[in-house]
This record gives C-alpha cells, structure tokens and sequence, in this order.
C-alpha cells in the first residue's frame, strides 16, 4: 500500500507539472508550481524533455536555493516578463536577550503548527536568533499576522527586500585526493565514510546531483557540479584536478554542513 501511495503521489505531482506546461503554452501566460523539494524536482527534470515546449525556469528566491519554484512560460515567446511569485520575510525575536537559540527545525515546526502546507514554503535560512523565509506571496501576509511564537521566543515578521542582510551559508574548503571522479568515491572522501556508508545513501534514494536524483553510483562528477547527501549536506566540486605522482587524483570542494 505504501508504494502504491507513493505512485499515486507521483503521478500526481507529474499530472501537474503538464497542466501547468499545457495551460502556459495554449493561453500564452506564465503559470507557477509551488516550491519543490529535492525529490520533486527530480520529478520534474525527469519529465523535462516533454515539458520543454513550454519554456520553464527554476528559481527559490536566491541563489543555490534547494527549493525552488518552476515557472512555465519564457519572455522571449510571451513578450513580457513575469517575476516569481516569492516574497522573503524576515523573522526575529522581539526582545533578542531573551531569544532562544533557534534552529530551522524550530521556525519550520513553528510555520507547520499555522497549518500551512509545505508547498508555499522555501527555504528558511538561519541566522544568530533569527530568520530569513522565502515562501509564496499569496501566503506572506498570513505568516506576518499570525507567527507570533517560534519555540518559547515571541517574535515579529515582516517582508523584507534586504538580501544582503540573509545570512549566507559559507561553504568550507575541502582538499581531497581520490582514486576516479565517481561521485560515491569523492561523496565518500568528502564525509569522510566508508564506501559501503555512501552505497547506501544511494540505495535510499538520498543522492542527489544538481537537483537530479542520481541512482548511478558509479556516475562521473564534473566541476561545478553540486552534489547533496539529505542528513549530510552538499557540496560543490570546484578547481582544477590535478594527478599526485601516485596517480591519484586531487581536487578541491566546496562543503556546505
């Protein structure tokens, strides 16, 4: 049963992902899915080639965004251009000496209790007792009026335009040395695991390359291809490769805990 739901939720996710390319395309106007996890996105690079028609880009409201919103529809053949539909609030404490330290599980606990649904929510990115959350437009105001808690801290919300006040995640540089480019060997080295160990996040659906689920373990990575391990993080491969006189490869990588 719990396959035949995860079927169901697929097709269903596939369903919508072509009624939106389909009303875009006959009705000449930009339409917008929700944000998309990971694992939805998947979905949709794996339907790419029969949405294409329709013009499409991806966007979470800042750059390496892990979720993102797909629009259909393209300037070039609709004549004008159409902004996503993402709003950033920013978060905080009322009194910050008294604030918690919050975590994003803490805010994003804090938005679920609103019974708000998962969709209309970006990524929430976390600073020193506070936060930045890009989410939906036609669900900003909600928040605004109605987050008034996140753990025991009372805080206040407000739309912001501010980006270069939202914390920025700063990856850490990671020299390593492998035998080949495989992404389980270099996933491996980068977490500092067994092989078996990063067999078994690909065997569980938990690897994914430039949003796309990689089931191929054995798969070449590129430079500037970005690699996320769910329960790890992710990380960018980055420089020039380069052969120790042991034959060995070294390169370097962007890590984001």
């Amino acid at each position: 049963m719990a396959q035949d739901s995860r079927d169901k939720d697929l097709q269903q996710i596939k369903n919508r992902l072509h009624d939106l390319a389909d009303k875009s395309y006959q009705q000449s106007i930009y339409t917008f899915t929700g944000f998309l996890g990971l694992g939805e996105q998947d979905i949709f690079w794996q339907e790419e080639t029969k949405l294409r028609y329709a013009g499409y880009s991806l966007w979470g409201g800042c750059e390496n965004a892990d979720r993102r919103v797909v629009r259909f529809g393209s300037p070039e053949e609709l004549g004008y251009e159409m902004q996503f539909p993402i709003v950033c609030i920013h978060i905080r404490p009322l009194a910050q000496k008294f604030a918690d330290e919050l975590s994003h599980r803490d805010f994003l606990g804090a938005l679920m209790n609103l019974g708000i649904e998962r969709g209309v929510l970006g990524d929430i990115k976390v600073g020193e007792k506070q936060a930045y959350l890009f989410c939906l437009d036609s669900i900003g105001e909600f928040i605004c009026q109605n987050l008034a808690q996140v753990k025991h801290t009372h805080v206040k919300c407000a739309v912001t335009e501010e980006f270069q006040n939202i914390p920025q995640e700063e990856p850490v540089p990671v020299s390593i040395q492998v035998q080949s480019l495989r992404v389980d060997a270099v996933l491996a080295k980068v977490y500092n695991m067994s092989r078996e160990k990063s067999l078994d996040l690909f065997r569980a659906g938990k690897v994914y390359v430039d949003g796309r689920l990689c089931e191929n373990n054995s798969r070449l990575l590129k430079v500037g291809e970005t690699v996320n391990a769910r329960g790890f993080g992710k990380f960018t491969l980055t420089g020039e490769l380069r052969e120790t006189k042991k034959g060995r490869l070294a390169l370097e990588a962007a890590v984001y805990r």
